[in-house]
């Protein structure tokens, strides 16, 4: 299952990172606390990445979906009772008691907080749930000690297939076991320490803002910051990007109440320098000078086109199977879940993984009823490597288009690149300036 579900978020993102890895005990009972923006596709990106055995808690509701109970109940995961569900929340202490049994077997128990999936761009207010479960697992097993570790999930764009995702880890805090009360429960002042100290360690390792502006202000800003050559800048680094859209939160919640000024006129510097590269078709990652000699681009074009003619037999083969179907459905779930977007990527999931093997079964029958079970094979094993050689065709395609239009603009229209080159080494060095006022 877990080699499964990692080959699963390896093909729906382009490129997936964990950061902190080292914070992850490899044996031992721990409980790994995530934010949760992206439903059940959060559960996926941590079975795909971490390298241990992790058992989840997870709504009752979801035990009783098709095919999504089945791979709840595949991973082991254990029931919570909600009352938002209509659930008898009494039976949460069979929960709690399982939770513990699972921490005293040296197990890891992976949970959210917030308590449901969201969009918001700030994490909403935790649960205790998780405090009173680490507190009496400590009190049960003094001898072992219970570690929570903070695990923050961020997405570039988290409904779109093909982009990319984050796992980074914080410092793992250490549950000391402690006096329980008379019912059997930690003390409701011992579990809202607790609980306020989880939420500020997850806050550390997650991209947090008070309006769904300021991300895509600071979304902007980065890229453009990190498309501009100098030290440490490189080629969209997810670890750098993570760290940088960070940095300017930060940064942009303290100086937006100082200097208002001074960051509405970078704004308005962002809003313009964008508006200047979609008149011109460009993005911010295809304007770097060094990329965009006439050397660098015949070479990296040279590569391209090699690529391209050796994945294209193949890639041809997957566009036909596939383009149709997922150019039918992806609109389709998109414009369904519009008002929930955090489902949106695990809806794209589920569909693919019901509508494309069927597609390959039917092919591989054809085949089996026109030239026997040898080519029938073939056929349902060249169904999914035609399909990820298509994808790997477009995506090498769209790069030497992008480079081919900063060339182009080079070339043919230098005023405008260098209008272009000045404005953004101009929105770099006011980032810079805004930056040393950080504190």
């Amino acid at each position: 299952m877990r080699r499964l579900i990692a080959l699963i978020v390896r093909v729906f993102f382009r490129r997936v990172e964990i950061l902190g890895a080292e914070h992850v005990p490899p044996a031992g009972p721990v409980i790994l606390l995530l934010n949760h923006p992206n439903s059940l596709v959060d559960p996926l990106l941590l079975l795909g990445l971490v390298p241990r055995r992790v058992v989840f808690l997870a709504k009752e509701p979801l035990f009783r979906i098709p095919v999504v109970g089945w791979l709840t109940r595949a991973m082991g995961s254990i029931p919570v009772y909600r009352r938002m569900d209509g659930a008898d929340t009494s039976q949460n202490r069979k929960t709690f008691e399982k939770v513990w049994q699972e921490l005293a077997r040296g197990g890891a128990i992976a949970l959210f907080p917030e308590g449901t999936s969201h969009s918001d761009p700030k994490m909403r207010p935790f649960k205790t749930g998780s405090a009173r479960m680490a507190l009496g697992a400590a009190s049960m097993n003094p001898g072992l000690p219970v570690r929570i570790v903070p695990g923050g999930l961020y997405y570039t764009a988290k409904v779109t297939f093909r982009s990319s995702a984050v796992l980074c880890f914080g410092e793992p805090i250490t549950v000391a076991s402690e006096p329980l009360g008379p019912d059997g429960e930690p003390t409701p002042e011992t579990v809202r320490a607790l609980t306020a100290r989880l939420q500020e360690a997850l806050s550390k390792v997650t991209l947090q803002a008070d309006q769904e502006e300021a991300l895509r202000l600071v979304t902007r800003a980065e890229r453009i910051f990190s498309s501009v050559e100098g030290p440490g800048t490189k080629d969209r680094d997810l670890t750098r990007q993570f760290a940088l859209r960070q940095r300017f939160l930060r940064g942009y919640t303290q100086l937006r109440v100082r200097i208002p000024d001074r960051v509405a006129a970078v704004e308005h510097m962002l809003t313009r320098y964008d508006a200047e590269l979609v008149a011109a078709g460009m993005a911010p990652e295809n304007m770097l000078e060094s990329r965009l000699t006439v050397g660098m681009v015949t070479r990296n074009a040279s590569i391209a086109v090699v690529t391209l003619l050796l994945l294209a037999p193949l890639a041809v083969v997957g566009i036909v199977i596939h383009l149709p179907a997922y150019k039918i459905t992806g609109p389709l779930i998109t414009r369904a879940a519009k008002v929930q977007r955090d489902v949106v990527a695990t809806t794209k999931i589920l569909a693919a993984a019901a509508v494309f093997p069927i597609i390959w079964f039917v092919i591989a029958w054809l085949a089996w009823k026109h030239w026997g079970a040898g080519l029938a094979t073939l056929a349902f094993v060249a169904c999914p490597v035609s399909g990820y050689a298509a994808l790997l065709f477009v995506e090498q395609f769209d790069r030497l288009i992008g480079s081919a239009r900063g060339l182009s603009l080079r070339l043919l229209r230098p005023r405008a690149f260098r209008h272009l080159e000045a404005q953004r080494r101009k929105i770099r060095e006011a980032i810079l300036e805004l930056d040393a006022e950080i504190d």
